[in-house]
């Protein structure tokens, strides 16, 4: 179904892992896995039996961007004043709304470089795991563009002003642990530990209470645009919406009764 990408499956299902999977270019992103890692995550989305989903690269790169013999080999594209445009509309905004909208958690497992589009890749999953000989770069700017992908939205709420524009203006490339350090990366783990280390968090997250952190998605999502009023508004309803799922009687019921909880994600 997926031409571009490598789909792994584990848990029974709860857990869903897409590889870009085009290591001779470093995972450059094209036009067709961009658009089949929006539908990825969107089937993952509305799969109920999925709990949490990744994304990962084949090869010793995350993602090195924008594959730019696909956006200007055809014809004469790249006489097209509006080609970037079409791209970004039509290929990456889609991916963006997909994977910030995911009913599930979305996870980035950065095995190596991820720069320029592949960076905010990354950086717009839920939270990263990286590997320490991996490296972030805003390379945008080296060849005369500006950060999509979400870049100019989420760099300045991640890094605040100063050094989103540090990043985004030079390009500086971030190691994992520097990368970390600034609050990027949530884990960062040495290449034989990886593995192993990353796949644990995940077969967590495939089992916890994803009714709950779909809402909790949500309400950090609407926080930056909320005042405080409204946000605890939106807390209690979000609040009562989670009291009714199935998983917090399970919670309850598993604390009470001293048993791990068995959760179902509804």
């Amino acid at each position: 179904m997926y031409t571009q990408l490598d789909i792994e499956t584990h848990f029974d299902g709860k857990l869903k892992i897409a590889y870009l999977n085009q290591p001779e270019t470093m995972n450059a992103l094209t036009k067709p896995s961009l658009s089949d890692l929006k539908d990825f995550v969107k089937e993952c989305s509305e799969d109920e039996t999925v709990r949490c989903v990744a994304i990962s690269g084949r090869g010793r790169a995350f993602c090195s961007g924008q594959n730019l013999d696909d956006a200007f080999v055809q014809g004469n594209e790249h006489h097209d004043n509006d080609i970037i445009r079409k791209i970004v509309v039509d290929y990456y905004n889609p991916l963006v709304t997909e994977i910030t909208r995911c009913k599930k958690p979305v996870v980035a497992l950065v095995n190596g470089p991820a720069v320029g589009a592949g960076a905010m890749l990354a950086l717009i999953c839920d939270f990263v795991l990286a590997v320490d000989t991996s490296y972030f770069a805003q390379a945008f700017s080296n060849i005369g563009l500006i950060p999509d992908t979400g870049g100019t939205y989420f760099l300045p709420k991640l890094l605040g002003r100063q050094l989103a524009n540090y990043l985004a203006f030079t390009g500086k490339r971030l190691s994992g642990e520097e990368a970390k350090s600034y609050g990027l990366v949530a884990e960062v783990f040495n290449e034989e530990e990886f593995s192993s280390k990353s796949m644990e968090i995940l077969e967590k997250m495939s089992n916890m209470p994803t009714a709950a952190i779909k809402l909790t998605k949500k309400a950090f999502a609407q926080s930056y645009n909320n005042t405080l009023r409204e946000q605890l508004e939106l807390e209690g309803d979000l609040q009562q919406e989670a009291a009714q799922t199935e998983d917090f009687i399970e919670g309850v019921n598993a604390f009470l009764q001293k048993r791990k909880p068995n959760y179902k994600g509804r």
